[in-house]
């Protein structure tokens, strides 16, 4: 028996190659999941996933755009031929925003820009690893944000609307039924 607690799980870590999601990939890689990272950058998921293998982990890279559903769809599909399920699907993908501009000169586009992508993103990658994930009867979605919500600073404007509305709604998103499954917080912070 190991005490691998991913062992022989498939996961997607949408935004792989970045701070965030690559060092959850190697976390994930050293309890044994396969990963599947996916990104807009393969210089940077190689990089991961160089890592990921050297520490013995099983790891494939593909350019994906989290937000454009069609890619999206295509690529969990390929995921679930290839590895015959997708047991957790992870959103940490970053979306470049304005920061620090005093919302006089704020745009709308400007503000509306992280309440939409991510909230886009979120929504696509969570519906096209479900439809996965309701066939087997189980699986994890995670996504993940940051502290924005609670911070009193200015320039985090839409970016903080978009963390409260998330921290403020359901705090896990699961298709599993099985209880060894473990669920982590969809909300910012």
């Amino acid at each position: 028996m190991t005490d691998r607690m991913l062992e022989n799980r498939i996961a997607v870590i949408y935004g792989g190659g970045g701070a965030i999601g690559g060092a959850i990939a190697r976390a994930f890689g050293r309890q044994g999941a396969k990963l599947f990272l996916a990104g807009r950058t393969l210089a940077r998921l190689d990089a991961v996933a160089k890592e990921v293998t050297a520490a013995g982990g099983v790891v494939e890279t593909a350019r994906v755009d989290a937000l454009d559903e069609r890619t999206v769809n295509a690529h969990a599909d390929a995921v679930a031929s290839k590895a015959g399920r997708i047991d957790i699907s992870l959103n940490a993908v970053g979306i470049p925003h304005v920061q620090g501009k005093p919302i006089t000169e704020l745009s709308l586009e400007e503000f509306e820009l992280p309440i939409t992508a991510y909230a886009r993103t979120n929504f696509i990658t969570a519906k096209a690893a479900a439809r996965h994930m309701m066939k087997a009867r189980r699986g994890v979605i995670l996504t993940l944000s940051t502290p924005g919500s609670r911070m009193a600073v200015s320039g985090v404007l839409g970016y903080g609307a978009n963390c409260s509305s998330r921290s403020n709604s359901s705090t896990s998103k699961s298709v599993s039924s099985a209880t060894n499954e473990r669920l982590a917080a969809s909300r910012c912070g």
